[in-house]
C-alpha cells in the first residue's frame, strides 16, 4: 500500500514538473505590449447621391491640387476628389480664378472644343464649358470607372466612394521578439484593409494638353481613359453622348496615358505598353518594355521616351531615376541611358527641353540634346518649393505642386523666369 501511495505521489509530483515547465515557458515566452496600426474604414455613397452631385459654385482657392489640362486661354486644375477649378490664363501674369465645378470623386478631365469630360467618382460626365462661369451638366455616362476595386455596374444601390484613415492602438499578446500573433502587419507599419488607388488623369489634340501623370487623353473623336487595369475607349464623333467603345485589358498597376502621332504611351508600375493607335478604334499592342517596381508617367518626343520610376508605398518601388528609350523601333523598345534622380514626379519635355518633377525637391531644367549627358546638362534647379506635374506651351511653363500653381517663362532657356504663382489656402490648425 506504502509503495502504491508513493508510486502515485511520485507521479502527480512529475505531472506537476511538466505543467509548470509549460506555465513558466509560456510566461518567459509572451509578452504583453501594445500595438498601434491603421485601418481604412469604407465609406459609402448612393447612386442617387452621385448623380446630384454636380454643382457650378463661386471661385475658390486652392487646397490639395492634383492633376493639370490646359485649353485654349483656360486652364483646369483638379482638387482632389472634389472638383474642378476654372482660371483664365489669357494673361500669365495674372491668372484669374472664374469658377469651381464641384464633383465629387473627380481626379481627371479632358476637354474638346466646348466640351469637357471628367470623372465622377464611377460615372462619366459631359459638360458645356463655352461659359466658364456657368457650366452646365449635359450628360453622364454610368458605371465606367473602377473605384476602390468596384465599378458600381451591378445592382447595388451604393458604392464605396472612399476609405477613411484611422488610427487603432490595442494590447496584444505576442512573442518577446516583438512579433504580434493572431494580426497581420505591413511592412510600412500599417495595418487592417489597404484602400486601391482611387481613378486618378500627354497631349490631348485637338483640345487641349494634360500634364504626364493624365489618366484621359483624346485623340481626333476618341477619349481614352485608363483604369488600374484597363484601357476604356469612347467614341465621342457626337460630344454630347459618348459611345463606349472596346475595353483593352492591360494588366493591374495602369497608370498614366500619354499619345503621341499614331501611337499610345501607356505607364504602369512594371513597364510602358506602345500601342498602335493608326485605329483610333482598336489600339494594337506592339511591345512592353519592363522595368522595376515603380511609379511611372511616361512622355515622348522623337525617337525617345523619357520616364520617371518613383519610389514609395503607393508604388511598392524603391528606385529612383530617369530612364531614357529608344523607341525607333516600337516594337522593340531599348533603354539607352538611366539617370539617379531624387524624388521623380511628373515630367514634360519640348524639343531640347525636358521639365522634371521632384516633387519635394523641386523643379529641375534639363538641356536633352544629347540624351547620354542629361545631367552635365542641368539648366535649372528651382528648389524650396514642390513639383508634381508640368504642362510646357511652347513659351510658359505650367507646374502643379502640393504648395500651388506655377508658371514659367522659358523662352530664354538660359534664363527661365517665374511669371506667376496661384498659392494653395494653408490648411487650418
Amino acid at each position: 500500500m506504502q509503495r502504491k501511495s508513493t508510486l502515485h505521489f511520485q507521479l502527480a509530483f512529475l505531472v506537476w514538473v511538466l505543467l509548470s515547465g509549460v506555465l513558466l515557458g509560456s510566461c518567459t515566452d509572451e509578452c504583453q505590449s501594445t500595438i498601434t496600426y491603421t485601418t481604412y474604414e469604407p465609406v459609402y455613397m448612393t447612386k442617387t447621391e452621385l448623380r446630384s452631385s454636380v454643382k457650378v459654385e463661386p471661385a475658390r482657392e486652392l487646397q490639395k491640387p492634383g492633376k493639370i489640362y490646359s485649353h485654349g486661354q483656360y486652364l483646369f486644375v483638379n482638387e482632389q476628389q472634389e472638383g474642378i477649378h476654372i482660371i483664365d490664363n489669357s494673361n500669365p501674369a495674372t491668372p484669374q480664378r472664374l469658377s469651381f465645378v464641384a464633383i465629387p470623386g473627380n481626379v481627371d478631365m479632358a476637354v474638346k472644343g466646348d466640351i469637357l469630360y471628367a470623372d465622377n467618382y464611377i460615372d462619366l460626365v459631359v459638360m458645356d464649358i463655352s461659359n466658364p462661369m456657368s457650366v452646365k451638366l449635359l450628360n453622364r455616362v454610368e458605371s465606367m470607372f473602377n473605384i476602390n476595386n468596384s465599378f458600381g455596374s451591378t445592382q447595388a444601390e451604393s458604392f464605396i466612394a472612399k476609405y477613411n484613415e484611422k488610427k487603432v492602438t490595442e494590447p496584444y499578446h505576442g512573442d518577446c521578439d516583438g512579433q504580434p500573433q493572431g494580426g497581420i502587419l505591413f511592412a510600412d507599419g500599417s495595418g487592417g484593409v489597404r484602400p486601391m488607388n482611387a481613378f486618378s488623369s500627354a497631349s490631348a489634340a485637338p483640345g487641349g494638353k494634360g500634364g504626364s501623370m493624365a489618366r484621359f487623353a483624346i485623340t481626333e473623336d476618341h477619349l481614352y481613359a485608363v483604369n488600374p487595369n484597363s484601357l476604356q475607349l469612347f467614341d465621342i464623333s457626337d460630344q454630347v453622348h459618348p459611345q463606349k467603345g472596346n475595353t483593352i485589358h492591360l494588366g493591374w498597376g495602369i497608370e498614366t496615358i500619354f499619345p503621341y502621332q499614331d501611337k499610345l504611351f501607356i505607364g504602369s508600375t512594371t513597364g510602358m505598353h506602345i500601342y498602335d493607335n493608326s485605329n483610333p478604334t482598336k489600339p494594337v499592342r506592339l511591345s512592353t518594355y519592363a522595368h522595376v517596381n515603380s511609379c511611372d508617367p511616361v512622355v515622348v518626343d522623337g525617337d525617345y521616351a523619357w520616364v520617371t520610376l518613383r519610389s514609395g508605398n503607393a508604388c511598392a518601388g524603391f528606385t529612383n531615376q530617369l530612364d531614357v528609350i529608344n523607341i525607333r523601333d516600337p516594337r522593340n523598345p531599348q533603354l539607352v541611358k538611366t539617370y539617379p534622380m531624387q524624388h521623380p514626379h511628373g515630367l514634360g519635355i519640348d524639343q531640347s527641353l525636358l521639365f522634371l518633377c521632384e516633387g519635394a525637391f523641386g523643379l529641375k531644367v534639363f538641356d536633352v540634346k544629347n540624351p547620354l549627358k542629361v545631367t552635365d546638362n542641368l539648366l535649372r534647379h528651382f528648389q524650396n518649393l514642390h513639383a508634381y506635374d508640368v504642362i510646357p506651351l511652347g513659351n510658359t511653363l505650367i507646374m502643379i505642386g502640393d504648395d500651388g500653381l506655377y508658371q514659367y517663362d522659358y523662352r530664354n532657356p538660359s534664363a527661365i523666369t517665374l511669371v506667376s504663382k496661384i498659392p494653395v489656402k494653408p490648411a487650418q490648425p
